[in-house]
């Protein structure tokens, strides 16, 4: 089942005088955490309204609504903050990794059952999914000439391995 909460970011510190506080990205793009009107924050995804925020090297500095002194942003250090999966809208062929993750990868000629997804490594290039089965781990990379059909729904994925891709030697 998808989660309906997807894990943003980390507020690590304050910023300033003002309340704002220095929030460690959980995306690709710090520039996303930019986007959003509104975030939810802790485990009970209470909705937080996001007055304005920037990128600042690594890290988006956060203006929180409510939060108005340094002593109110501390209370929020190491808390989490999480978007809900309606407010972001995928392009095509685009999926969430936590979506990815856990689901049956198998042969799209032969329905040999390779594994489960077990990670993705982003290498810059493209990504690559690291497949356990029983006896192995298998590098799969991200491309559409091996990946035929992803299925977040069903948690399925047929793949067509590349000549020489899974050889043992």
């Amino acid at each position: 089942m998808k989660k309906e909460y997807l894990e943003a970011g980390k507020i690590v510190t304050t910023h300033g005088i003002r309340g704002e506080v220095k929030v460690m990205p959980y995306t690709d793009v710090p520039e996303l955490l930019c986007e959003f009107d509104r975030l939810f924050i802790g485990k009970a995804h209470e909705e937080i309204g996001v007055e304005r925020a920037r990128v600042f090297k690594s890290t988006v500095i956060m203006k929180l609504e409510g939060v108005d002194t340094p002593e109110a942003a501390e209370k929020l250090r190491n808390k989490l903050l999480y978007m809900h999966r309606d407010d972001l809208e995928l392009d095509e062929d685009t999926y969430f990794i936590q979506d990815l993750i856990g689901m049956e990868v198998s042969d799209a000629d032969t329905g040999e059952v390779y594994g489960k997804l077990a990670d993705v490594m982003q290498t810059g290039a493209n990504d690559v999914y690291v497949i356990k089965g029983e006896n192995r781990e298998y590098l799969v990379p991200a491309i559409a000439d091996v990946i035929v059909s992803t299925d977040t729904g069903s948690g399925r994925m047929t793949i067509r391995p590349l000549p020489g891709l899974f050889d043992e030697d």
